[in-house]
């Protein structure tokens, strides 16, 4: 069945200030709101409990069902994550130093937050602090994170850095960051504007707002390509298919896009208007369609370049800081796949009134309506899907 979620909750970071730590202070943001310093905001990240990892600390499990995923929708990690990277990245750079410290934090979700922080904002003088993190860190998530930042920032001095430790890191998630990072520095392709404009402006109001049988809040994304698609430029012509989508080491994400090009003509003959949405920056989205650097897959030896480029018919929409995915529900930075944090795989159908009929939230990675059960739920107005292995919330 459609999932349904229940009202939103406060926001954890900027309704409580943590009292009695020194600096522990709220100051004026570029928005005009109040945000708390860095050590508040470190405080309550470490306070909060979060799912916990598997052995090799790169996938999340259910405290409760000891599977990968998370099995309750209304679960407030990735809200605490996205709401502690926007306070860090709306303090700015004058307080890197502040932030700079938190990469060495005992809290391994303080640090991984810190460094994605810092990397948004391109804080170059954290560069040597994000390389001893990437080396040392007993965590491949955080290491994962320091070498995203890099990355980010276009830490041209770190790439014999990262060639290194493409070499030498044991984990491959590791590894497959260092490749993309090396190429991001090389091709000067860092975090944008558009980025950190996404980041300072998340509103926590508008959360989870969507509801099925009432008007989907309206967007508009930027392409791979920088085309602009509004959402309502869809009112009263089709129906529109939002697919949120992880990252480029996603084999499922893969199956889908080779699904979806195998059915270009059926979803062009019922008239329906797809959108693929990744909440990551520009260059990372090109990657996943075959646009930038195409790493060595464990999961396929084909290469998807030549496919991609040539046959992929629809837009690929870059939900920077996961935006829109925030409003629709799809909870970004829900839980670790890979050594990195990512939104929880979802669907949601649009009607040619611009009426929501269907939204999906997955509890794992594989759990989400097949290509086809899109298409045939559209066909049919029939919209009830359950997959067959989605984790149940323990009684």
């Amino acid at each position: 069945m459609p999932q349904s979620r229940l009202p939103v909750v406060p926001s954890l970071l900027l309704g409580i200030l943590i009292a009695g730590i020194p600096g522990a202070w709220a100051i004026p943001s570029t928005s005009g709101e109040e945000v708390p310093r860095a050590a508040a905001i470190f405080s309550q990240v470490e306070a909060h409990e979060f799912h916990p990892f598997n052995e090799d600390q790169t996938f999340t499990h259910d405290r409760h069902l000891g599977q990968a995923g998370i099995a309750d929708l209304d679960d407030t990690d990735w809200r605490v994550r996205l709401l502690a990277v926007r306070d860090l990245v709306r303090l700015g750079l004058e307080e890197t130093e502040a932030m700079a410290e938190g990469l060495s934090h005992p809290d391994k979700h303080v640090r991984q937050i810190s460094a994605m922080a810092l990397g948004i904002l391109k804080a170059e003088s954290a560069r040597p602090r994000l390389e001893e993190r990437a080396r040392k860190d007993s965590i491949a998530m955080v290491r994962s994170q320091a070498v995203i930042a890099l990355g980010q920032m276009e830490a041209t001095a770190s790439l014999p850095f990262l060639r290194k430790l493409l070499r030498e890191d044991e984990s491959r998630d590791v590894r497959h960051q260092c490749r993309l990072a090396i190429d991001q520095i090389e091709k000067r392709m860092g975090t944008t504007p558009a980025q950190l404009s996404a980041f300072q402006g998340l509103d926590e109001d508008t959360f989870e707002t969507v509801e099925l049988g009432k008007p989907a809040p309206d967007f508009e994304l930027e392409d791979t390509e920088g085309n602009f698609w509004k959402l309502s430029d869809f009112r009263g012509k089709q129906w529109v298919a939002l697919i949120w989508v992880f990252a480029d080491w996603c084999p499922v994400c893969h199956k889908e896009f080779r699904d979806l090009i195998g059915m270009r003509a059926a979803y062009e003959l019922e008239d329906v208007q797809v959108f693929t949405l990744e909440c990551h920056d520009r260059f990372r989205g090109r990657v996943m369609v075959g646009k930038e650097v195409e790493p060595e897959y464990w999961f396929s030896k084909r290469s998807f370049r030549e496919v991609y480029t040539k046959q992929i018919w629809w837009p690929h929409l870059l939900d920077r800081a996961g935006a829109v995915g925030a409003r629709y529900g799809i909870d970004p930075l829900a839980f670790a796949v890979h050594a990195e944090y990512i939104n929880r795989p979802s669907t949601v159908i649009v009607d040619p009134e611009g009426m929501v009929r269907f939204s999906y939230y997955g509890t794992y990675w594989g759990d989400r309506p097949k290509i086809e059960e899109i298409l045939d739920m559209i066909n049919h107005r029939r919209f009830t899907f359950e997959h067959p292995k989605r984790r149940k919330v323990a009684e």
